[in-house]
This record gives structure tokens, sequence and C-alpha cells, in this order.
């Protein structure tokens, strides 16, 4: 037996060494959740072992001794984490549930055992003290930078005292975080909404009831089934004609894991209060200080600046927007709520710039968008290809695989798509990976996107909104960054940057869904063939700022009570988190009694259960990089491989092995120029 009562993993285990299946792709036909278990309880006590070797060194602590030997660690754990964090997001099951809330606060002990040890953080701060007279290349130097740092928030720092405490609030937090998660999966799915007459859902395509026959089909039952997407606005909201149903809809979205057997509101609560003790033990005031001290923002002073420009203006958007949606309403002698403003700012989108969202549904398809549209405009920019893999499984029927050359006809990697939403898979959309690209470990990039679309049904196209070719654009910038990644170290690898950052290579790939060129490739009527008339795009140009207002008082809202929940202290009175949260947007001026925040504390996935505690705020600061890139593309002629080659070479394959805003730097020659953010979203005069 070994250190965490673990025995070593069997050899018959499939995760007991490296896939021998094209870059390593996981044999996931052969992997089951127990196979997942025994690999990360042997992974823990193998890189254990590792980590008491290094230590143990009687050599003098060296980069290669020291950090490389860190780097090269935990390769078991590495390869089951990999496998087993993205199949509880994507194929959970009660079983695979009962093991991740078995091994969080195991996995939280051990990486505490790690960074907490004082011997070894010995050895890092001895190579820390001499790193710029060692000989080091610029990313090692980098590399030692991190290590130190990752170290010191992980409070290497602390006493014995100290350090037992911190493992036990990290391991209470762990423990919450995977009950949040898994307590909103089953309240999401408890929450959909059950329809008996086809005739309620007036206003929906037929492929949009064919989608909720089949959910209903799917878990059983008869008649429809509206499932619930994770943020508070369901896409339903804008068609649905059965004002009753809307409200229905609404209203089961904003409960959700407020109530019954799978709330969420104590839970939220003690994982705030956790992370503040824990700041106050690192030395902060908290929690917010503490992730922006590894952040591109560096202070919440920088943040506050930034989030309290933009309320303003936001809020007054939002309020002529509400004053014209409420003149519509009154035509059909409503008085305008909440349910309904999805409704009747998707009639002003008809009216005033003749765009039906609807009627644009079936030039978007989705292999078309995807193969047409996405992979079109990789290859125009970077050249790259995409080779379906028929012959490579994915975790689930519905995965495909990709293998992903360059222009040189190299082997980049492979692409996972995983597209469709299904009982068990997490909402929300994502990229992630299977293995990462390094120099030190010869691993070449697998990446996966999810997204979160309505499956038709059987033999019938699947078509997008727009927001959902968006989402795909969106989340393939982050494949980008995982599959362009050139860096030595797998501590740089692809999207390693930070947290603020990280959402800026992904924004900028949005801009190439309405870019003519690509959308002319892709956007064709799935009957007719007929491609996108041009009165439709302009119509789509010139609607963009419709709802802006909305879209950014309800992301602003959402960020400032993500830092409200943050920014708490030990002794800070909440109550009742649902009263909390209403004093902390009416306190930041965005409590609008008609635009939700984005998420609310109960289904807020991204902050208590997912990397974004304290972050969200990153989507718009990246947003400023992102807006100011646009720019430069447009001003340097746009689709083009030199364009894509330099965006490539000089920030998306640099990981986080260089400051990221110097990468930035060398882009755009300069600093980010907030005007061009501004405009885009309203919150300025076009120039």
């Amino acid at each position: 037996m070994n250190a965490t009562g673990s025995s070593p993993v069997s050899p018959d285990n499939p995760l007991a060494e490296p896939s021998g299946l094209p870059f390593g792709l996981p044999p996931f036909g052969d992997i089951t959740p127990e196979h997942c278990r025994e690999a990360l309880l042997a992974g823990m006590a193998e890189q254990r072992a590792e980590v008491t070797a290094i230590v143990g060194s009687t050599e003098p602590p060296t980069f290669d001794n020291t950090i490389v030997a860190l780097e090269r660690s935990g390769a078991l754990l590495t390869r089951a984490w990999n496998v087993f964090g993205n199949l509880t997001s994507s194929v959970s099951t009660p079983r695979m549930r009962e093991i991740e809330r078995e091994i969080a606060p195991l996995e939280a002990a051990h990486d505490d055992a790690i960074r907490l040890d004082p011997a070894l953080f010995a050895r890092i701060d001895a190579v820390h003290d001499t790193r710029h007279d060692a000989g080091l290349d610029d990313e090692a130097v980098r590399l030692v930078e991190r290590y130190h740092l990752d170290f010191v928030l992980a409070g290497a720092g602390l006493d014995v005292a100290g350090r037992e405490r911190l493992t036990q609030l990290n391991q209470e937090i762990s423990t919450l975080s995977t009950t949040f998660g898994q307590n909103l999966q089953l309240a999401t799915e408890a929450a959909a909404i059950s329809v008996g007459d086809a005739a309620e859902l007036d206003g929906l395509d037929d492929e949009a009831i064919a989608a909720a026959a089949t959910a209903a089909a799917d878990r059983g039952g008869e008649g429809y089934l509206i499932t619930l997407l994770l943020p508070s606005g369901q896409p339903l909201l804008a068609k649905l004609r059965n004002r009753a149903l809307r409200q229905r809809v609404f209203e089961a979205s904003l409960g959700r894991a407020s109530a019954g057997d799978h709330d969420n509101r104590p839970v939220a609560e003690r994982i705030a209060r956790l992370r503040a003790e824990r700041a106050r033990l690192l030395g902060f005031d908290t929690h917010a200080d503490v992730v922006l001290a590894d952040s591109t923002a560096r202070t919440t002073a920088a943040v506050d600046e930034m989030l309290a420009s933009m309320v303003p203006a936001s809020v007054a958007n939002a309020n002529a927007e509400a004053d014209i949606l409420r003149a519509v309403a009154a035509r059909d002698g409503v008085e305008l709520a909440p349910w309904d403003w999805a409704f009747y700012s998707e009639q002003v989108r008809a009216e005033r710039y003749a765009v039906d969202t609807t009627a644009l549904r079936p030039y978007f398809e989705l292999d078309r968008v995807l193969v047409d549209g996405v992979f079109h405009a990789a290859e125009l920019l970077y050249g790259y290809t995409f080779t379906p893999r028929p012959d490579l499984a994915g975790y689930h029927p519905d995965v495909r695989v990709w293998e992903v050359g360059d222009a040189d006809g190299r082997a980049v990697g492979l692409y996972l798509g995983d597209f469709f939403a299904r009982d068990g898979k997490r909402g929300g959309a994502w990229m992630s990976s299977f293995v990462r690209q390094s120099r030190l470990l010869g691993g070449q990039p697998v990446v996966v996107n999810n997204l979160n679309v309505s499956r038709a049904a059987d033999g019938q196209p699947t078509l997008l909104t727009l927001d959902e070719v968006n989402t795909l654009f969106h989340e393939f910038g982050h494949a980008l960054h995982g599959l362009s990644s050139a860096v030595t170290y797998p501590r740089f690898s692809g999207t390693a940057v930070p947290r603020d950052f990280v959402e800026f290579p992904s924004q900028v790939n949005e801009m190439w869904a309405l870019w003519p060129d690509v959308l002319a490739h892709y956007a064709k009527h799935v009957e007719t063939g007929e491609p996108l008339a041009d009165d439709a795009v302009k119509a789509i140009d010139a609607a963009q700022l419709w709802g802006e207002g909305f879209a950014t008082l309800e992301y602003l809202a959402a960020t400032l009570l993500d830092q409200a929940w943050h920014r708490i202290t030990p002794e800070t009175e909440i109550g009742d988190p649902i009263t909390f949260e209403q004093r902390a947007l009416e306190a930041a001026g965005v409590a609008h009694p008609l635009v939700p925040p984005r998420y609310r504390t109960t289904y807020f996935q991204h902050i208590f259960a997912g990397g974004y505690a304290a972050g969200y705020y990153s989507y718009i600061w990246s947003e400023v990089l992102d807006a100011d890139t646009v720019e430069w593309f447009k001003e340097n002629g746009g689709l083009r491989r030199e364009n894509g080659d330099t965006f490539r070479g000089r920030l998306l394959s640099v990981g986080g092995s260089v400051d990221p805003l110097a990468a930035f730097r060398a882009v755009r020659g300069r600093d980010a120029d907030p005007m061009p953010l501004l405009r885009r979203r309203g919150l300025a005069p076009v120039a």
C-alpha cells in the first residue's frame, strides 16, 4: 500500500501507461470509472514519491534537478485527471459523481502536500535566487519565476500551524466546489419544463419543437421538455408566444439550485467564507486580492476602475432599450416583465433591422458552420487542415475526431468536437485538453470543444442560432490556442496563461464568424443551398448594437456579483445569500428589475465550481485586448496568412512562456487602447 492507501495501478488499467493511439488519444472504450479512480489514487502516490526523491537529493538544487524534475513528475496523475476531469463534465454518471466526491479532498490534500512542503520550497527558492546567473534561457527563467509565485500564493511560506489550517481549508473548498457543481447539474435537469400540448410551443420552429419532443422521449416521458442552459436567459424566450410559459421558463431558470435537495445557497456562502479565511491566512485582505496577484490586472483597484467606468452607460443603454420594449409590449396590452424582454427584443430586431434570428437558422447548419466556416477560417489564417478520423473513437457517440495538420503537411494534433446537450453533461460551452503540447515531454495537443446545442430529431439537420455560431467560433479560438502551442515546458502550454488573458484569443476568433469571405463560405440555406442574402448580412451588421445595453449590463451584474462574494472578509455579515446578492447588485448600481445577472449565485458555476472565482471580470478585460486586435487585423488586410502567422507566432504559440501583455505588444506594437471596445458595446461614439 502507498501513502494514499491505494495499491499501485494494475498493469491492465488502460491509464497505466501512455496511450498507444495516435497523439496519445485515450482509449475511451476501454476505460471505466474504476480505472480512473485507481489511476488517480496511484498517480497521487507516484507523484509524492517523485517529489520525495527531489527533496531528498543530496545534490545542490538546480534548475534541472528541481524545476524540470517537477515538470516531469505526476505523469500518471495528469493522464488520469485529463480523462476523468473531462468525462465528469461531459458524460457524468452517479458512480462518477461518487468518485469525484471521494477524490476531490484527496486531490486538494495532495496538492497541498507538494505546495506546502518547506524542504521543496527551499530548493525552489534557492533556484529562484540564482536564476539570472545559471545560464538559463528566457523560458526557463520564467518557469522558475512561475513556480516560485505558485508556491508563495499556495502558502509555502506559512508556519506549521498555518500550513495545517490551509490544508483543511483547501480540502473543504474542493469538496464544496464539487458539491456545488453536482447540485447545479442535477437541479438544472430537474428544472426542465414539461409541456403537454404542442400549441403551448407556438412561436418555435419545427426543429425546436422536435428537439423538445426528443428531450422528453430521452427521459422516457411524453409530450415536450424544455431543458435549461446555464445562463439566466434561455434562448427559447425570444420566440415563445405563450406568455405564461415564458414566465415558467424564466422563473425555473432563475430559481435553479436555490431550494430543495440541491440548494446551493449554503454551499456558495460557505465556499466564499472559506476563501476569505484562506486569503487572510496568506496575508491578503480578500480572495480577490489573492487572485489578482497572479493576473495581468494586478490589483482590485484596476478592476474596479474598469468596471465602474462601464456601469453608467450600460444602465442608461439598458433603460433606453427598456423604454422601446415597453412601447412594443403595450401593443399587446402587456406590461413589460423580465420574461418578456427577449421576446419583444426579437420583435424590435426584426422590425427595425429586418433580422429574424429564427429565419437565419437554416443558414447555420452545424457541420457546415464547423467545416466551411470555423475550419475554413483557420486554414486561411494559419494553414491548418482538418481531416476526419472516424477510426478514432471519442468518449461518447456524439464525439467526432479530426486530425489537424499544418500548411507543410506536418501533424499538429487532434481536435475533438462534442456539440450536443444531454443528461450528464454540464451546461455551457468550453475547451479542454486530453494531451498538452510540450517539447520536454514530447506531447502533441489533443483538444476538445464542448457545446450544448439542442439535438435535432433523427434525420434532421442541426441548425444553430447566431449566438451559437459565435460560441462555436469562440470556443474554437481556445482550441487554436492549444493546437498552436510551441513551448518547452507543459506549465506554459496553450491556454496556461493568466485567467484575465485566456479569453482574449478566443474572443478574437469570433471576428471571423461574420467576416464576409468566411460567412459566404458557410452561410448557405440547408435545403436550397442559397447563400445568405447581402441584405440579411447588412441587417445583422446594423443590428450589432441593438441589445448591447442588456448584454453589457447582465454581464457586469454577474461580474460585480463575483467581486462582491470574493471581497468579503471572515467577519462579513451575509445573511441569506440571495439577499446578499441583491444588496451587492444595488450597491454596485446594477440592480435592474428587468435585467437579471447573467448568472445568479446558486448557478454561478464559473466562480463556485470553476476557475473564475474573482476572475469573471476577465471576459471584459480580455475584450479590451480583443477589440483592439480586431482593429489591427482590419488595418492589415484582415483574413491573410501573414496576419495569422504573426498572431500565431508571437502570441498563440508562446502560451504562458512570456509575459502576456508583452505578447500582445509584440503583435499590436503598443499597449491596448480601450476605445474600440467602448465603441463596440455602444458605450462611446462610433468614430
